[in-house]
């Protein structure tokens, strides 16, 4: 037998070798980042998250969120400080540095 054939070791799961490779290209914070999205209905309640959609990150932390109506956008636009605040007390990501908010329907 010849010493050119490795041991075999124990299968990797594609969980682990995707998570690898993000962190090699540099992209797991921004991930990490994006997660804020997920976060939006818990953070927000029932009741604004029933009228709003978040739809993009930025990599700057600018949250993009769709809004049913102009005057939840107004009633956003001015508890925006307190949402940035709660969305932030997750310390295993990025901060939320603003909310922006777009006039539209939500997709269902």
């Amino acid at each position: 037998m010849s010493d050119s054939r490795k041991k075999r070791s124990e299968p990797t799961s594609i969980g682990d070798v995707l998570a690898s490779l993000l962190a090699q290209k540099g992209m797991s914070a921004r991930i990490a980042q994006v997660g804020a999205m997920d976060e939006w209905p818990t953070v927000v309640g029932a009741q604004i998250a029933a009228v709003t959609q978040p739809i993009s990150m930025t990599a700057d932390g600018v949250l993009w969120v769709r809004v049913s109506t102009a005057a939840w956008m107004n009633e956003l636009s001015l508890l925006a400080p307190t949402l940035i605040q709660r969305l932030n007390t997750n310390p295993d990501r990025g901060p939320v540095t603003q909310l922006r908010f777009r006039l539209g329907r939500a997709a269902p």
